[in-house]
């Protein structure tokens, strides 16, 4: 990637390492900037095309917007136009993806364009589409209604939605400026009445994170029956709300409660897995014959050998080291 440079994790919180590195770049980091960054990874099964980039919200634990800058929705006839390239090079399972994905907007002929719209538009304007995927969601967003019922009319558009949750506790959520509450989030599990699986992103050891509030995004975990949690220990960043605010919390905490966290969701992934076992399901060929499920877990597919990016029904017959197995 042009215009970028590495520091290594061990070094990431150390101001001269910086230093060092702008020192000896090949480039002008005044002037960089990223608008749109349309390479893939070639070994990758499915494409991940952006429709936005930046965010106008200020959660008081976040640094990205400070460094993408407000949200740019990027208008349908480019994003068009990448889904169909993508379809030519023979991809067949699409991400559509962004900083803030939710918060897509463009105005066309005086009416505004938000993301349900694009969806419903990429589904029907490139039939090719074999699988159409979004990337994390923002549980605040008045589209998810929109998206859970296009989701249920096409069959392309995999029925698994990430959430950038953060939290399960009210009093953690505002203070983190967050747009949702834990009511929203069971309206989202209501609404989507099984049809839908969820998988999250959770902050633990927030500032003022103590262990009643922390059992609060326990509680939800368990009644969201979330199938993956993205958790990991909430870190200080600088120039943010938080990192200023009282009563921060140990990290040694902060890693219990995620291996907490992440047991939860191991064994609602585990019950829902096992009643999926029985099911035809529409899978996305990776590598080895380990496929992705429409609710994005892999799967093991046994019989004779098939190519990747192959998008194929599989049986699923068990369930085996946190994945499921398929017959094709």
């Amino acid at each position: 990637m042009p215009h970028v440079f590495v520091i290594d994790n061990a070094d990431k919180m150390k101001l001269a390492s910086y230093i060092d590195a702008l020192r000896v770049a090949n480039f002008d980091i005044s002037c960089s900037k990223i608008d749109i960054f349309k390479e893939s990874e070639s070994k990758l099964s499915k494409k991940f095309v952006q429709v936005q980039n930046g965010c106008n919200h200020d959660c008081t634990y976040c640094v990205t917007r400070l460094l993408r800058g407000p949200n740019v929705s990027f208008p349908y006839n480019e994003i068009l136009a990448d889904v169909r390239q993508t379809i030519q090079d023979g991809f067949y399972e699409i991400v559509l993806t962004g900083v803030d994905t939710a918060s897509y907007v463009r105005i066309e002929d005086g009416k505004p364009i938000l993301l349900a719209d694009i969806c419903a538009r990429l589904l029907k304007d490139v039939p090719e589409i074999k699988h159409l995927r979004l990337s994390s969601i923002d549980p605040a967003s008045p589209e998810i209604p929109k998206i859970i019922d296009l989701m249920g009319k096409d069959s392309r558009f995999m029925p698994h939605l990430h959430l950038s949750m953060q939290s399960g506790s009210d009093t953690i959520l505002h203070a983190m400026r967050r747009r949702h509450d834990s009511k929203k989030l069971m309206e989202l599990v209501s609404l989507a009445d099984g049809k839908v699986s969820f998988s999250a992103d959770i902050i633990c050891g927030f500032p003022g994170e103590n262990d009643e509030l922390f059992n609060e995004t326990v509680d939800m975990v368990r009644k969201m029956g979330l199938i993956h949690v993205h958790a990991f220990p909430y870190s200080p960043r600088p120039d943010t709300v938080a990192a200023t605010m009282p009563n921060q919390i140990n990290r040694s905490v902060s890693k219990e409660r995620v291996k907490i966290i992440d047991k939860i969701a191991n064994e609602n992934r585990q019950k829902f897995m096992t009643r999926q076992i029985g099911k035809t399901v529409s899978v996305l060929v990776e590598e080895n014959n380990i496929g992705r499920t429409p609710d994005d877990i892999d799967i093991k597919i046994e019989g004779k050998t098939i190519p990747n990016k192959m998008i194929c029904d599989v049986k699923i017959i068990g369930v085996q080291d946190g994945g499921f197995v398929g017959n094709f």
